[in-house]
């Protein structure tokens, strides 16, 4: 495709990008065939399912938060031909049951192993995280974690949530490497925040999601609603020969948690770390596992990481009576990353202080579920379920296309997409990148087809 006479916008970037890694015409191959092309008996759809699909997440990369605003797409018909109506779209949604988005999953995930070997090939490379000023190089890591989405009418599966508000409670995983959304539950609003089987669902359907070559070695964060007997087993099951699998989790405490951090010596605090390695003083880390009573019902190899903090004025009426006597709050991390080695390749990451600021980083996972709140998961469109099952697809597939914008065709613009150790895209009214969307533009038109 030619560059275009004006600059071009984030949609036009995100329908290229999914154009040049053939996203569409793979969901059009391997999902929408035959009969299930076609929803009514006799009539024939005038838009491919595939690109009716993909442009309504470009629609959504736009700030779409209706199947209506599939119009955001038109002053870039000269461009990238016509727009689908958003009668199109939402009998494209209405198709999402569970035998077609496995389908489409399939076709995500071919996608998206041509796409990483193309980031990979850049001059940047596949973006490895820094923790603490120590470089992953070589691992993966996960981010779970469940969101709110609030429902201002009734719709089907809304339902009172934990916070005492009205909607859904979706639970997703996230790719930190990437800010890919690699997959995402979609559940009623009292769905349990520590439900095994969900979790179970959501990791396997993102580990579905990685390159075969790229699952060696891999790093999993929970946070504390996802902490559980069952799942803390599965993802030690998960490693084996070929296979390292680490995890950090939330640990909710107990009073005998409690006792085990009263019996530790003053000097086994040490000072916690932030994000960028400097020392923080008035925040301490020490490990309680010889001490932890409750260890000895957990799996073998498993260590525990306390942390206390100055409590805030608002964290303050829900300290228990321990914390109000030490002046202290405290959390705990369950790990099963080595005291001796810590993460293979990867010095001085047996620490305990360590280990509380690589679960920490988990906390960007909030950013993301910022980032997709923002693009299309603010509130669902639908009363319907199963067409709002198609629209969290959807806003996921924006999520991917808006991230792989980024490392294929911004990856050398610091100053545009870098902000507080997260990549993020900056757009002005005024254009004042014009260049940088230029850039970004040629060489996405420069891709090579996946064969």
């Amino acid at each position: 495709m030619a560059t275009p006479s004006t600059s071009p916008s984030p949609s036009d970037l995100t329908r290229e990008a999914a154009g040049r890694c053939a996203l569409a015409a793979g969901l059009n191959r391997g999902c929408w065939s035959a009969g299930a092309a076609r929803p009514r008996a006799g009539k024939f759809p005038l838009v491919d399912r595939g690109v009716a699909l993909v442009s309504m997440a470009g629609a959504i990369v736009l700030g779409a938060t209706s199947m209506n605003d599939i119009t955001l797409l038109a002053h870039h018909a000269p461009v990238l031909g016509p727009e689908p109506s958003d009668t199109t779209v939402r009998r494209t949604l209405e198709l999402a049951d569970p035998a077609t988005l496995d389908k489409i999953a399939r076709v995500r995930a071919r996608v998206r192993a041509h796409v990483w070997s193309l980031i990979a090939a850049t001059p940047a490379g596949f973006p490895w995280l820094t923790i603490a000023g120590k470089l992953l190089a070589g691992w993966l890591v996960l981010d779970l974690d469940g969101t709110l989405i609030t429902a201002h009418s009734d719709k089907e599966g809304a339902a009172p949530t934990f916070k005492k508000g009205y909607g859904f409670h979706p639970l997703a995983a996230w790719l930190a490497n990437t800010a890919e959304s690699l997959a995402m539950l979609l559940r009623p609003g009292n769905a349990g925040s520590n439900t095994f089987a969900d979790h179970l669902a959501v990791l396997t359907a993102a580990l579905r999601q990685i390159p075969s070559r790229w699952r060696a070695r891999l790093l999993v964060r929970v946070d504390g609603a996802g902490a559980s007997h069952e799942l803390i087993a599965h993802l030690l099951s998960l490693a084996g020969r070929r296979r390292t699998v680490l995890f950090t989790c939330g640990w909710a405490i107990t009073e005998a948690d409690e006792q085990a951090i009263r019996l530790l010596p003053a000097a086994a605090w040490q000072a916690a770390v932030d994000q960028d390695g400097a020392v923080q003083e008035d925040k301490h880390v020490a490990e309680i596992t010889h001490l932890l009573s409750r260890a000895a019902g957990w799996p073998a190899g498993l260590r525990w990481i306390v942390r206390r903090t100055k409590p805030s004025r608002r964290q303050a009426k829900n300290l228990t009576a321990f914390e109000k006597a030490t002046g202290w709050r405290y959390s705990i991390i369950c790990t099963n990353i080595a005291a001796a080695g810590g993460i293979p390749g990867v010095p001085g990451t047996h620490h305990a202080q360590f280990i509380d600021v690589l679960h920490r980083e988990h906390a960007v996972v909030e950013d993301q579920v910022r980032t997709n709140k923002s693009m299309g998961l603010r509130n669902l469109p639908s009363k319907t379920w199963v067409v709002n099952c198609g629209w969290v697809l959807a806003a996921n597939i924006a999520a991917d296309l808006a991230a792989w914008c980024r490392l294929l065709g911004l990856y050398d613009c610091d100053d545009l997409v870098r902000h507080a150790r997260a990549r993020v895209l900056k757009i002005s009214r005024t254009w004042p990148w014009k260049e940088a969307f230029l850039a970004c533009w040629q060489r996405l038109c420069a891709l090579p087809a996946p064969a």
